[in-house]
């Protein structure tokens, strides 16, 4: 469905970015109606003119959410899965409510509070085994960065790319998120402080792994229209596009790709569909929001994105490519899951929105189209243009 500026991005809001099990005593709850509340106020409407929910990833209970905050009535409710992958899935879910009239003001939410002792990063480890598991549970696969890993492998096998393109995405988006408030990391990373960290899956170190924490993010969704008279300038969805290849298949859990799929994220569909039905390339976008729960992940993306070409993203980035200060296509301006806050993907799109406002703290210079994506993880990955 061609949903072009028919709706946009009006209100953004986010709870502090907390250290993985530091938000208690507050409860999930708390948190996530917390966000909501901020993204409404943000956006000058109130929580009571919500009408829609989309989630994503960890989603919770519509009606729990209704009885918190007062909201009377609602008219849609929808959610995608895939982790990450669907994460602004969930926005152009809740656009395509707005432009059909199944809702006036949609919100997406998200949370994520991880218990202390309970670590995300070993998430297989925790899951019971099954025929379907068999194949990487017995590798002693235990967590993403363990997949991963072997993804970034088998591309620097194929392409020759090293790791300090790996490094090159690490500092450039700590240098980001050092001057943002609120940031986990105000310190700047160095190539000889890279290449010290203790690997963790060969070819990934510590600052290759996104970080852990506790963190509620939400936005409002409404139609273009009633934007026009609303609080922020909106960010317009020019346009969204989640799914993939059944050849990329699940990712993490299932290494049968062949190798024009395995060495990628997934998102080369994805790309060829998102630009060519709002007739753009990836030259008119100014600022890209990639989703790095792993460094190499966004060397990736850049090549199924078309920033370069195939199997040339490593030098890519090692040129300074996805600098603020000097890229050609700045990446991650806030910092990303890999130094700002891991938030599955909902800090990425209140960057975007940021940068099409023009109130980001890293903001690139008359930004008119910022792409947010959503994983790899697994099918479905996402992509989504913003506009002025």
């Amino acid at each position: 469905m061609k949903i072009a500026k028919q709706a946009a991005v009006v209100g953004i809001g986010a709870t502090p970015y907390y250290r993985r099990g530091e938000s208690h005593p507050q409860t999930f709850n708390e948190l996530i109606c917390k966000a909501i509340i901020n993204a409404t106020e943000d956006a000058g409407l109130s929580v009571k003119d919500i009408d829609g929910f989309s989630y994503y990833s960890f989603g919770t209970d519509t009606g729990l959410l209704m009885e918190s905050l007062g909201i009377p009535e609602v008219r849609y409710s929808s959610m995608v899965s895939g982790g990450g992958g669907g994460s602004v899935g969930a926005v152009q879910n809740a656009a395509m409510a707005v432009a059909t009239g199944a809702a006036n003001v949609v919100v997406v939410p998200f949370c994520m509070q991880q218990p202390t002792g309970k670590r995300y990063g070993s998430i297989m480890s925790q899951i019971d085994p099954t025929p379907d598991k068999a194949f990487f549970m017995a590798g002693g696969l235990v967590g993403p960065g363990h997949f991963f890993a072997m993804l970034a492998k088998r591309h620097m096998h194929q392409y020759g790319t090293r790791r300090e393109a790996f490094c090159e995405v690490a500092m450039s988006t700590r240098e980001n998120a050092i001057t943002r408030p609120g940031a986990r990391f105000q310190k700047a990373l160095t190539k000889e402080e890279y290449f010290a960290g203790p690997m963790i899956a060969d070819p990934l170190c510590r600052y290759d792994f996104c970080l852990e924490n506790d963190i509620a993010g939400a936005l409002i969704i409404t139609s273009a229209e009633r934007a026009k008279d609303l609080k922020q300038r909106p960010a317009y969805v020019l346009n969204g596009e989640q799914g993939g290849r059944r050849e990329w298949g699940r990712s993490i859990a299932w290494m049968n790709m062949p190798d024009e799929y395995f060495a990628s994220a997934g998102h080369a569909s994805i790309a060829k569909h998102l630009y060519a039905d709002v007739g753009i390339t990836a030259a008119d976008v100014d600022v890209a929001l990639l989703y790095d729960h792993f460094s190499p992940m966004v060397v990736m993306q850049l090549e199924d994105y078309g920033f370069c070409a195939r199997g040339e993203g490593g030098a890519f980035v090692e040129d300074g490519n996805i600098r603020f200060k000097g890229g050609s296509i700045p990446v991650n301006t806030h910092g990303g899951n890999l130094s700002e806050a891991y938030a599955v993907g909902i800090t990425h799109m209140i960057e975007g929105v940021q940068q099409i406002r023009g109130t980001a703290t890293n903001q690139v210079k008359d930004a008119e189209i910022a792409l947010v994506t959503g994983g790899p993880a697994s099918l479905p990955v996402s992509g989504l243009l913003l506009s002025r």
